[in-house]
Order: C-alpha cells, then structure tokens, then sequence
C-alpha cells in the first residue's frame, strides 16, 4: 500500500484560485519526499488536503488507504504535521507541553513522559526540558514542535520547512533524525520547502511544483535526465584555444560534456596548445539549476498559450 496517492487532485478556492491544480502522485512507505516550490505554488494547500483540513474540489487523496476529507480523525492518528511557526502552549515547560500533546493522542502520561524526554534529548532540548516555552528560542521551537509530531510515532510526517530558524548544528542533527526516522523506523517524510539545495542533501525523490501545477518528479538522477543528457566541466585556466570554452569570468571557463571519459582529451588538448589549468571540475545539474530550467520552460509554455 502506498504512503500518499493523488490522482489529479485539484482546489479552487473561492473567487476562482486554483491552488492545486490536477496533482497525480504516489509515496511509498520510508521515502523522504521532498515537495519543492517557491511561495504559492501549491504546497500548503497539499498539505492541508492529505490532513483532512480542506476537500478536494476535484479529484482524490489517500494516505494510507484513507480518505482525509472523510475520515480526517484516522489520518490524525496516522500522522505528524510540522509547520513552520510552531503552534504550542507558551506558559507550559517543553516536557509539559509534549506530556499535553501526547495524552490527547491517548498516551499515559508515565509513557507521555518518557517519549518526550527521550525526543527532547534527541533533539538537544534535554537541558530547556522544564523551562517555559515562552523562554524558548525560534529554532528551540521548532525542534520542540518535531518533537510533539513524533509524540505518537506516526507512520507519516508532514514537515514544513522543518529547520527554519535552526543553527547550522541543530539543523543538522535535525536533518539526521529525518533520514534515520525514514531508514530505521519506516516513517515517511513528507518534507516541503522552497530550499533546494537543503532538500538535495535530505530527500531520496522529489516533486517540483509551480502555480499549483507539478512540473516533474522523480529521484535527482531521473530529473537529471529531463533537462540534459551529460556535465558541464568548470575550469580556472588561461591561454586557452579560442572557441573552446564559454567564458564565465576573468580566468573561469565551462564547457558541456557527455562524460567524465572526456576530461582527460580535453587536458590534453588545452595543455597542447599552450593553456594552463589551474582548477577543473565536472559537475551535474543540482536539483537548483534542474528546477530553474522546468520553471522557465513552464513559463515558457503559458506565455505562448496566451498569446
């Protein structure tokens, strides 16, 4: 059974906005699903359908075989929601506050107890554990708040932007309780973000949304292979044959190869002539320069329909 399955899901708010717009996709168990987009382009509203807090205007949604808009309680129990200000009890301590948590997900509260102070040490909060929460930090928050999403082990995550606020170390050690939950416990990570390059580093696939639509999904290599078929090598050199490479500053070149094998002709080619390398790299597209491509031949595409 998969985690997530939507076929052509589709919202329309009132006044017309279409904030998802036909979304098919599926999720399997243990995947750490990045769902990437700027701003507006539909991930909140996903988000909100898969929980059972808006109904599709068109199309279906199930997590786990469940409907959300129709069984939104079942799901809830399912799952664990991290949104990006986190919402919780200011006047109460942290561990009182998971303690909270977990007894309306119908934990005792000896077991309430434990859970909370083993998140808390995880997530380096052991030492803030019976401070207020008003005392806490943005990012001590947060890290609070994944803790609460995991009071009830749930077999799904929805995190959104998860390590906002969060130094680098504590983003960090977040991010790796990410893939640890998904490798170890089988928990599927539904992670939403506009930052690409921090969801290269964090998911196994991803889905790349705009103005509601998704552009494309798949695992980095796969949508790799949507926008190219090789690498661009980047040096630092000089003296190099005219017409060779682009230009790219005042000693930096790059030039698009199929692959690595044709490095070594290329050395040898600039060396023969005369050129000097000091630095030479082959790099694939990042999921950054993969995402910039679809969006301008989506963009692209609506102009000319337009005109």
């Amino acid at each position: 059974m998969n985690a997530v399955t939507m076929n052509s899901l589709s919202k329309i708010y009132t006044g017309g906005k279409k904030a998802v717009d036909s979304v098919s996709l599926s999720l399997s168990q243990g995947e750490v699903f990045g769902f990437l987009g700027p701003n507006g382009a539909g991930k909140t509203t996903t988000v909100k359908l898969l929980n059972g807090m808006l109904s599709p205007t068109e199309g279906n949604v199930s997590v786990f075989g469940i409907n959300p808009s129709e069984n939104p309680e079942k799901v809830h129990a399912l799952s664990g929601v991290v949104t990006e200000h986190a919402q919780m009890y200011d006047n109460l301590t942290g561990i009182q506050n998971l303690v909270f948590y977990g007894s309306v997900f119908g934990l005792s509260k000896d077991d309430s107890e434990k859970r909370g102070a083993k998140l808390l040490e995880q997530l380096e909060l052991g030492d803030a554990k019976d401070r207020k929460l008003a005392a806490y930090s943005t990012g001590m928050r947060q890290r609070l708040s994944l803790a609460r999403a995991l009071m009830h082990q749930p077999q799904i995550l929805f995190l959104d932007e998860p390590t906002s606020g969060l130094d680098p170390e504590s983003a960090q050690n977040v991010n790796s309780m990410i893939r640890r939950l998904a490798v170890e416990n089988g928990i599927t990570v539904f992670l939403c973000t506009h930052q690409l390059r921090y969801a290269q580093e964090v998911c196994t696939r991803y889905g790349l949304m705009a103005e509601g639509r998704l552009l494309a999904e798949g695992t980095l290599d796969a949508l790799r292979s949507r926008i190219c078929s090789g690498m661009t090598v980047k040096l630092k050199a000089k003296n190099l044959p005219e017409g060779l490479c682009r230009q790219t500053g005042e000693f930096t070149f790059e030039l698009p190869i199929q692959s690595e094998e044709e490095i070594p002709q290329l050395v040898r080619r600039i060396t023969d002539a005369g050129g000097q390398i000091y630095h030479i790299s082959a790099e694939l597209p990042s999921l950054e320069d993969i995402y910039f491509t679809l969006t301008e031949n989506f963009k692209t595409r609506e102009t000319g329909k337009e005109v």
